[in-house]
């Protein structure tokens, strides 16, 4: 027998909302259940603005790494810049140097 993963706290069949939807619009999830499996879930106006917030907040703070993300190009040219800076170095300067 398979169980099904249901994400609200509450839950209601489809049955019993088509006789009073607007009992189940509120502050949290409701999941709409059909034959005992969730088939969706109702959220309230409010709830729902909140989540889509939250998703673009999310998706801009995604956005904003992403630009700092050097390209391959970028990292080789940092790599060779970096190898020829160690090259002209001197026995002076790379006394400095260690590996840790």
């Amino acid at each position: 027998m398979k169980t099904n993963l249901i994400l609200a706290e509450k839950s209601v069949s489809i049955s019993a909302l088509r006789n009073n939807p607007a009992q189940y619009f509120g502050n949290e999830p409701v999941a709409v259940l059909n034959h005992n499996k969730p088939a969706g879930y109702l959220v309230g106006a409010a709830l729902f603005e909140e989540m889509v917030k939250m998703l673009s907040a999310l998706e801009e703070s995604q956005a904003v790494i992403g630009r700092f993300q050097p390209r391959g190009a970028d990292l080789a040219e940092l790599c060779k810049k970096g190898a020829d800076l160690m090259l002209e170095a001197t026995q002076e300067e790379m006394k400095h140097f260690a590996e840790s």
